[in-house]
């Protein structure tokens, strides 16, 4: 099975490479990090002490092990992590979060020679992947070459649910790799049942991302990010967060309906993806409204719609608004996390396309913490901003679904602790 799994691969990525080539090194001018891929750049650590190596895909995930990764240093001082990630965002908010993590790297590509390549060098006590990164090779070479593999913070959406159920038979000899499943819900160790997945190995522990700990701004540290961005304090702050292809445009009608009503309402777009920047600028230029990106912010410079054009700053600016929208739910995308605004109490709306954290989502809407928004009226009366002290509760009942959601760090650092041999 392995060997007809890296033939596909291999042919996959000759098909793959060419528009991967013009995506990330002609369009976004990055590099493309091959040699660190197939472990021609890796370090060699010699130590005798124990090492843990963690793998997160991309920013979301990274982020979500940032106090876990912490707390397991502080525990283990002595103990070496490995941290590695698929993309090169997820590698720039590594290095620039993961201020604990000894080496930090990109992946293996996920063919068996190069993934043992990496643990023959690393020799990692312990294997630890977050969410559902499920590489064949990868867990392979991990179950022979560690004293265990650790599934942590795992989520099964219901279209990776489709997918491991059609093919059951072959993802249960890929999941059987893994030793412990450290899941998010309920339904994520239901459905890993199904799938073939013991139940003595899943344990219900909730969701790392519940845990952020997020910078804290005092009132005098706003007015000052404020003053540096031009928003006057009168002003009302929508922040619509990771929006993906064909939200803008409804969202921009939308406002535009509210400005009519309100004047004093500001809208901040953060697409999901840097190389649409370009392309959400040009739909905001269409319309009549004063557009800046971040990047070109200044303190006497007025605007209407601002597009968050870096990466890393989604936090702050939730932390700074009034309202916070969570992108990829207008469109049958699966939504996107709500935890950041929560964690700074604002009041959350996104659509109904929330699959992708369904649980999170009924979790916010049942405490009346959050609201789902389905037509252009919709999204209108939730830029008019209606009902002010209403809007403030609400964000006070964000932050306590939040704060209810606590305990997954602590029983994942126990699993850690328990395979690791602690």
């Amino acid at each position: 099975m392995y060997v007809v799994y890296s033939s596909l691969l291999f042919v996959s990525l000759l098909f793959y490479i060419i528009p991967y080539f013009v995506r990330i090194k002609l369009l976004r001018k990055e590099r493309l990090f091959i040699r660190e891929r197939l472990g021609f750049s890796l370090k060699n650590i010699q130590s005798e002490k124990k090492s843990v190596w963690f793998h997160a895909v991309s920013v979301g995930e990274v982020l979500s092990l940032q106090n876990l990764t912490k707390k397991v240093k502080e525990s283990h001082p002595d103990w070496i992590i490995h941290f590695s990630t698929l993309t090169n965002t997820g590698m720039r908010m590594a290095r620039e979060k993961l201020t604990d993590a000894d080496h930090i790297f990109f992946v293996p590509l996920d063919f068996a020679w190069v993934v043992k390549k990496f643990f023959n060098v690393l020799k990692p006590t312990l294997f630890v992947l977050a969410e559902s990164e499920f590489w064949p090779n990868l867990l392979r070479v991990a179950k022979k070459k560690t004293r265990g593999v650790l599934l942590i913070n795992g989520r099964i959406s219901p279209r990776s649910f489709q997918k491991h159920y059609r093919f059951r038979w072959l993802s249960r000899r890929i999941l059987k790799n893994i030793d412990m499943f450290l899941v998010q819900t309920e339904t994520d160790k239901e459905r890993l049942e199904r799938i073939g997945v013991h139940s003595e190995g899943i344990r219900v522990v909730s969701n790392l991302k519940s845990e952020i700990d997020l910078p804290l701004f005092d009132e005098k540290k706003s007015l000052n990010i404020k003053r540096s961005l031009n928003i006057p304090i009168t002003k009302k702050v929508i922040v619509a967060g990771s929006t993906r292809k064909g939200e803008e445009r409804m969202l921009l009608d939308a406002f535009e309906k509210a400005r009519k009503a309100r004047e004093d309402l500001l809208l901040i777009l953060a697409p999901r993806h840097p190389e649409r920047f370009d392309e959400v600028e040009r739909i905001c230029q269409d319309s009549s409204f004063r557009v800046k990106r971040r990047t070109q912010a200044a303190a006497d410079s007025p605007w209407d719609i601002m597009i968050l054009d870096t990466i890393g700053e989604l936090a702050q600016f939730y932390s700074l608004c009034d309202l916070a929208f969570i992108g990829g739910s207008l469109v049958p995308w699966g939504g996107h996390n709500l935890l950041e605004p929560a964690f700074y109490q604002k009041p959350i709306f996104f659509g109904p396309h929330m699959k992708n954290f369904a649980y999170l989502a009924d979790k916010f809407v049942q405490e009346d913490a959050a609201r789902v928004v389905h037509t252009e009226d919709d999204i209108v009366d939730m830029f008019m901003l209606k009902d002010e002290k209403s809007l403030s509760l609400m964000g006070d009942r964000a932050k306590s679904t939040l704060n209810s959601l606590q305990g997954a760090t602590e029983k994942t650092i126990q699993a850690v602790d328990a395979m690791a041999g602690s």
